[in-house]
């Protein structure tokens, strides 16, 4: 079952979050903008409250929460409720699909990715936002995890695993960029560089073969 309880329970201060940290924010969206390739029809598997959808031009997206939702669709978004493993979306629909903070949440990361893969048109692409699990941040996300009201039930995922499921899915031609760097939120550099494994945010773009 998708882990929804904590943002049905605390969607408020999921919002707050980025209003408290918009620098960090900010550059999480730049970071996922470097990868970004012409596209017509995205969605958005985990859209939550559309903060990251709306500002990549993003207008629909999938989110099993339901108080989530609600706030996306107050946003004017299209939310449809589902889960990743199993989405209600058609073959071969979008040219760009759009994971942020959500495959940490999923029971089955490799068969979100074979779904993505489905509803991904020849060509089309998908990019992949988390926090890694090997960067300093990501270290200390680890260990606090059991305090996070958000991160409790994470399973955190590191750059190479991602990438190895999304190679193991299917994706080719493989692209990453990071940002985040430092060993705390209150020391964290918002740079942004091409690759991985130093950054605690991190964008993985994969792209199906034409």
């Amino acid at each position: 079952m998708p882990k929804t309880e904590a943002f049905e329970a605390y969607s408020e201060e999921y919002e707050a979050w980025f209003e408290t940290h918009q620098e960090l924010y900010e550059a999480e969206i730049r970071t996922i903008q470097k990868l970004l390739l012409p596209f017509e029809h995205a969605a958005e598997i985990g859209i939550g409250s559309g903060r990251f959808a709306l500002p990549l031009g993003i207008r629909i997206g999938i989110e099993p929460s339901p108080k989530m939702a609600k706030m996306a669709q107050a946003k004017g978004l299209e939310v449809i409720e589902g889960f990743a493993e199993k989405l209600p979306l058609m073959d071969e629909r979008y040219d760009f699909v759009l994971m942020v903070t959500t495959i940490c949440f999923v029971d089955d990361a490799l068969q979100s990715l074979k779904e993505i893969y489905r509803i991904l048109k020849p060509g089309g692409f998908v990019i992949i936002g988390f926090v890694d699990k090997d960067s300093e941040l990501g270290k200390l996300y680890e260990k606090n995890r059991r305090e996070s009201r958000f991160y409790k039930e994470a399973t955190f995922y590191g750059a190479k695993e991602v990438i190895g499921l999304l190679e193991e899915s299917g994706f080719g031609e493989i692209s990453s960029c990071q940002t985040l760097f430092g060993k705390t939120l209150e020391d964290v550099k918002t740079d942004i560089k091409e690759g991985h494994d130093e950054g605690a945010f991190v964008a993985i773009r994969g792209l199906k073969p034409s």
